[in-house]
C-alpha cells in the first residue's frame, strides 16, 4: 500500500476495540442487513471507528471490523482507501474539504481554495502547526447546485466566495463555528428569492 496516506507504525496502537456507546451502534448497524449481508455495513462501522479514535482510522480497527463482518481484510482495506471520508492517518481537528470538480470550478471554487490556503498557510494534505485544521481537496460532495462549497467536519458551508470562506474559518479559529448552509441565503438548494420563477417569469 505504498503512497498512501497511513499513519506509520509508532503511531498505530497494537489494538483496538469499540468503546460501549460505539460497540452498541455498531450492533444496531449490523442488525440491519441479513447475516449473509452484514459486510454491507462495512462503511458505517469504518465511520464508527473513526470517530472512537480521534478523527482516523488505525490498521488495528481495519482487521477488527474485517474480523467482526466475517470478511478478508484487504476488502476493508479497499473501501477505507477509496473514499475521501475516511483517514488513515492523524489529521487536523477540523478537517476542510474543498470540493473542486467541475460545478464548483465554474463559480469559483479557486478563490475559496486560495482562501483556505493563505488563511491556514497550509497546502493540500497538510496540517497546521498547532494540530487545528488539515485541509484536502475532494471530488464531487453532492451540492453542486449550491456550488462551490467546502465540507468542515460534518457541515456543509455552500455558495461561498473568498471572503466568507475566511470567515468561516475565523469562526473555527475562535471556537464559534457559523452556521453551516448556503451563503448566499437560499433555504436548501431552491432558488434566491429574486430568483424564483412563476409560469415562467421572474418575480421581483
Amino acid at each position: 500500500m505504498s503512497g498512501l496516506d497511513i499513519a506509520p507504525h509508532d503511531l498505530q496502537p497494537k489494538t483496538f476495540a469499540f468503546d460501549v456507546e460505539h460497540d452498541a451502534r455498531a450492533k444496531v448497524i449490523i442488525s440491519k442487513y441479513p447475516d449473509s449481508k452484514k459486510q454491507s455495513a462495512v462503511m458505517p462501522l469504518l465511520d464508527l471507528a473513526q470517530r472512537q479514535h480521534g478523527g482516523w482510522i488505525p490498521s488495528a480497527a481495519i482487521e477488527m471490523i474485517a474480523d467482526r463482518l466475517e470478511m478478508p481484510s484487504v476488502r476493508v482495506w479497499e473501501v477505507a482507501t477509496f473514499y475521501t471520508m475516511y483517514f488513515l492517518a492523524p489529521k487536523g481537528q477540523h478537517k476542510v474539504q474543498v470540493c473542486t470538480t467541475t460545478p464548483c470550478w465554474l463559480r469559483g471554487s479557486d478563490d475559496v481554495v486560495k482562501a483556505c490556503k493563505d488563511h491556514l498557510g497550509i497546502s493540500f494534505g497538510q496540517v497546521t502547526e498547532d494540530g487545528k485544521f488539515s485541509l484536502h481537496e475532494v471530488e464531487c460532495l453532492g451540492a453542486c447546485v449550491n456550488a462551490p462549497m467546502i465540507q468542515i467536519d460534518d457541515d456543509y458551508y455552500e455558495d461561498l466566495d473568498e471572503t466568507n470562506a475566511k470567515k468561516i474559518l475565523n469562526s473555527f479559529l475562535e471556537d464559534n463555528p457559523l452556521k453551516p448552509g448556503s451563503y448566499r441565503n437560499r433555504k436548501n438548494s431552491a432558488p434566491e428569492k429574486n430568483q424564483i420563477l412563476t409560469n415562467g417569469h421572474k418575480n421581483a
